[in-house]
């Protein structure tokens, strides 16, 4: 057996961000996609010490290392960097259903989704080796317990290899939820989505 989750980042006591608590009514219902980027930046700022993606560097109290503490991020600080975001993935009424728009205002490379799914295994485990969590969307999928994730952005940040099956770590609305990767990539639809793989 084969495991990894990456050291991921809370928020009062939330498994990443949320955009339940946005009180902005686009925000709210279609923000993922930018609150995807926004729980990818924080990430490198928290988990990976990285002080060009800290969104708070000019306003905040510097610990003693420098860096981004975890624990000075609160719910209202994350609501003032979504709207930040905003402009950037703007919510809209269809959201952002394609990786190029994603990819367009997040000013990220793009890996399309399409991919055949041992490509997408790989991928996902190398960038999570690599410390990286993986952006991903969700359009349309057949299998109806994946409803929740219908249309919507969220990060990968973690995996668990066995012999016979692969699971990731997908977070999102301020929880961790474990799939089975292999049915959670083959959605049978055309609209499918994809994965945004970022390189250092």
């Amino acid at each position: 057996m084969c495991k990894k989750e990456l050291d991921y980042f809370h928020i009062d006591g939330y498994f990443g961000g949320s955009q339940s608590w946005f009180l902005d009514p686009w925000m709210h219902i279609g923000g993922c996609g930018a609150l995807t980027m926004c729980d990818f930046l924080l990430y490198q700022a928290i988990c990976r010490g990285r002080d060009d993606c800290d969104p708070f560097r000019e306003k905040k109290m510097q610990g003693a290392d420098g860096h981004l503490d975890e624990t000075r991020i609160s719910k209202r600080d994350y609501r003032r960097f979504g709207m930040h975001m905003k402009p950037y993935l703007r919510p809209r009424e269809t959201g952002i259903k394609d990786l190029a728009t994603f990819m367009e205002g997040a000013k990220v490379y793009l890996e399309y989704g399409g991919r055949p799914y041992a490509e997408a295994e790989a991928a996902v485990i190398d960038r999570i080796d690599n410390d990286m969590p993986v952006p991903m969307l969700m359009l349309k999928h057949r299998n109806k317990q994946f409803d929740f994730f219908e249309w919507h952005w969220f990060l990968l940040v973690g995996y668990e290899k066995k012999q016979d099956a692969f699971r990731v770590k997908a977070a999102t609305y301020g929880k961790a939820h474990w799939l089975d990767f292999l049915d959670f990539w083959d959605t049978g639809e055309t609209e499918r989505g994809g994965l945004v793989l970022i390189r250092q």
